[in-house]
């Protein structure tokens, strides 16, 4: 006989959350400012208008088999935690604890530094002080290559993940509150974009360039590691790029994390991440239509700073593009952090109600939230921001959390990959469990997802070792920290 789905949580949480408001978290956090700038480091990659569109519905494709069969996941367990669960249950607690590691060290909170600091670094063009070499502590170097700092667009960045920590433990609704209201806009900026882009921008030379050869490979460039010149080099190509476009899509099933407090969490989980892959998907091809329609693929790939959404309504709207795509970022990116904040303190707080993570963290406060994992979250995330890297040829400061995103991006498909075979396991493991949603065109979509994702996972470890292999460092920690901390659970 299958065992009965396990969960520690307890009842107390407010069910606060409706289908709209579920499906605004997954859109939420899906849309950050990834596709105002990444289909230009794609197109460069790539090399062709028509294959850079296919690398998007690739991206679709991918996004969306995997929301359907974490789908039949989330109905089956709707507890918070979402992937944490899922691997528990479907293997064994260490696997949920690698995962939780990896959210918490990286994933998650990395994720929120990045998007809080994007926001800071469009604010400056509306806030010229704000800036990432206007220090307030200048960098203090910990060796040649690293270094600590406090500029003003760094604080502006802290100023925000803590204030989005200080609105979510007041309670679930002022969360609700913030997402819906700049949900809302981010999408109408989108829209925005994709009409002004297609209706005004549209011109006969940038029409003529990416239109008349749509599928003509482009020419191997050395510099970029990428040889789209044959069809084997096309396939590298394309996996290569899935990097860009699998995190501007990422963060999609964020809401299995708050399950708990959807209303019939059965059913409207797996709603809204269908609903809210689809639109978002749905956005990011138009975008990518207006770009292309707008502007010839040469201005896409040397777009400055790859910000190829400003270059577009610069066109458009010469000498207003910069301010007008600032204001949309600053709303989408703002937006997008408080998603995170929201849905990813669930997940230690799981963690914690089994013993793999602080104990305070797994308690919830008098606003029937886990103010001391988003706490927790708030603290590691705004250190993200502090460290600085730096190139010494170039003389030049960098990011961590941009190193630590380009790390675990492999790793983190490695747990979408055996999350998704889940849906195998435990049909297998557990016939018996109650399934309220199952998998639309099982076995076929969770199949095409583990193949074509074990294919781009191959690609990016053979052709950018250097930002895949140190991914694994981190997961191996976390085996390392699993081994103390599980044998001390165990032993309880």
């Amino acid at each position: 006989m299958s065992q009965p789905l396990t969960t520690k949580e307890p009842t107390s949480f407010v069910r606060g959350l409706g289908l709209y408001d579920a499906s605004m978290i997954v859109m939420g956090s899906m849309i950050g400012s990834g596709i105002f700038i990444v289909p230009a480091d794609m197109a460069r990659e790539i090399g062709s208008p028509g294959w850079l569109m296919i690398a998007w519905v690739i991206t679709g494709l991918l996004t969306i088999a995997a929301a359907l069969s974490f789908g039949e996941l989330s109905s089956m367990m709707p507890h918070a935690g979402g992937t944490y669960v899922f691997l528990r249950e479907a293997y064994s607690p260490l696997w949920g604890f690698l995962y939780g590691w990896t959210c918490f060290t990286v994933i998650q909170t990395g994720t929120i530094a990045a998007v809080a600091v994007a926001f800071a670094r469009f604010s400056s063009v509306l806030f010229p002080r704000i800036a990432e070499d206007h220090y307030l502590i200048a960098p203090i170097h910990v060796s040649s290559g690293y270094a600590f700092s406090l500029s003003s667009a760094q604080l502006v960045a802290i100023s925000i993940i803590a204030l989005l920590t200080w609105a979510n433990c007041r309670g679930l609704r002022y969360g609700k509150i913030v997402q819906n209201i700049f949900t809302s806009g981010k999408i109408v900026a989108v829209v925005g974009l994709v009409l002004v882009g297609i209706l005004f921008g549209a011109n006969s030379t940038a029409i003529h360039a990416n239109f008349d050869h749509p599928w003509t490979l482009g020419s191997y460039d050395a510099t970029l590691g990428v040889a789209a010149a044959s069809i084997f080099g096309l396939i590298v190509a394309l996996g290569v790029a899935q990097s860009g476009s699998l995190f501007s899509a990422d963060a999609w099933h964020d809401v299995t994390f708050i399950a708990p407090e959807v209303r019939d969490p059965h059913r409207n989980v797996a709603r809204a991440m269908a609903i809210g892959c689809g639109s978002v998907i749905g956005l990011y091809l138009l975008a990518n239509i207006a770009y292309l329609v707008t502007l010839p693929l040469a201005e896409i790939q040397h777009a400055p700073a790859d910000r190829v959404a400003t270059a577009t309504l610069e066109k458009i709207f010469p000498g207003h593009g910069p301010v007008l795509m600032a204001i949309a970022i600053m709303i989408s990116t703002f937006g997008c952090t408080n998603g995170l904040v929201l849905a990813g303190a669930r997940a230690y707080f799981a963690m914690a109600r089994d013993g793999l993570f602080f104990k305070r963290a797994g308690e919830l406060n008098s606003a029937k939230v886990p103010g001391w994992s988003l706490a927790m979250q708030g603290i590691w995330a705004s250190f993200l921001v502090l460290p600085r890297t730096y190139d010494v040829a170039a003389g030049k400061y960098g990011n961590l959390y941009s190193n630590l995103l380009d790390y675990v991006i492999s790793a983190a498909l490695i747990f979408y990959i055996l999350t998704i075979a889940a849906v195998f396991r435990l049909r297998w493991k557990r016939p018996d469990a109650e399934r309220p949603y199952k998998v639309t065109g099982y076995p076929m979509v969770p199949a095409f997802y583990i193949v074509v994702g074990s294919v781009v996972l191959a690609i990016l470890f053979a052709y950018r070792p250097a930002t895949t292999w140190p991914g694994l460092v981190i997961v191996l920690i976390g085996g390392l920290v699993y081994a103390v901390v599980g044998r001390r659970v165990s032993d309880r």
